[in-house]
């Protein structure tokens, strides 16, 4: 007998723009509905990034109608698709980078097709929840946008976090030489672990000065907070132009987690229940070790 979907659920909800105070637990929301091309997912984690608190504090250039509930990444199983959804099916492991009101700190998100993507086994949900804008921000920062090629040199500046992580792994999967700063040392050691040719204490006066004068680079990324890399993501239009780039990135993403180089670093995981202290630690905690997520089911 096909189960029945549920009319309710459990999700954060945000009903005006401001601090942490306005992000709720409400156990009676309407399972979103869903249109022509889009999936209704089950959402098993959600990911967190410095977006989601700009967008929840009203400090967004494009904000969603209130109320809405927040989160962009989020990983789980397909539960249902609209008429004209050709690439999934019920059931489908997948991840999201979701751009609309559904976000994914909910039991279900609506997500419009050309922005999920299948999720092997070989990553888990923590890790899938995990992909979307550290990853495709790292695509289009080193590729889309900075044209970066096999053989040049790379620093990246707070290579730590999620970001910054995500775009070592890419480069030197795509024959870069990286160089990546961190500010602790549990930060330096995962860079290195990461894939860096090397690794420097932005903290320590001078930390460049090792660098001879020789040692120029190609490419630079910068990922402090006040200008992260992943507040455009979310303003590329789901038409036209954009729709190949989002899809050429799914396909990367996809080509690296088959290939094993693609591998999300999880620092912390909350409960739904903890989403504010989530929303404040991923920007205001020292000393970024890759990805924040929340469990959306228990």
């Amino acid at each position: 007998m096909k189960r029945r979907l549920s009319s309710a659920m459990k999700a954060i909800v945000v009903r005006e723009f401001g601090g942490l105070e306005v992000m709720k637990v409400e156990n009676d929301v309407a399972v979103p509905p869903i249109g022509n091309k889009q999936v209704l997912l089950k959402v098993e984690v959600s990911g967190v990034n410095p977006v989601d608190t700009y967008i929840r504090g009203g400090q967004y250039s494009r904000l969603p109608d209130l109320p809405y509930v927040p989160g962009v990444d989020g990983a789980g199983f397909v539960e249902k698709v609209g008429p004209s959804v050709t690439r999934f099916k019920p059931g489908d492991r997948v991840f999201c980078c979701n751009i609309g009101r559904w976000g994914t700190l909910a039991e279900f998100s609506s997500v419009d097709e050309s922005f999920v993507f299948p999720l092997p086994p070989s990553l888990t949900f923590q890790q899938g929840a995990a992909l979307g804008i550290p990853y495709f921000t790292a695509l289009r920062a080193l590729f889309q946008k900075a044209g970066a090629k096999h053989g040049e040199r790379l620093l990246i500046h707070g290579a730590s976090g999620a970001v910054g992580l995500a775009a070592v792994q890419i480069a030197k999967a795509h024959g870069l030489e990286v160089v990546g700063t961190a500010g602790t040392e549990a930060g330096l050691k995962l860079v290195k672990q990461a894939g860096a040719d090397s690794v420097l204490n932005h903290r320590q006066r001078g930390y460049l000065d090792s660098l001879t004068a020789g040692d120029k680079f190609d490419v630079i990324l910068e990922m402090l907070a006040n200008v992260n890399l992943g507040v455009d993501l979310p303003l590329m239009k789901s038409h036209g132009r954009t729709v190949s780039e989002w899809e050429e990135m799914g396909t990367k993403v996809d080509e690296g987690i088959k290939a094993g180089w693609i591998s999300p670093v999880i620092d912390k995981v909350y409960t739904l229940s903890q989403a504010r202290e989530a929303h404040n630690d991923i920007i205001h905690s020292t000393g970024a070790k890759g990805n924040l997520v929340v469990q959306v089911r228990e």
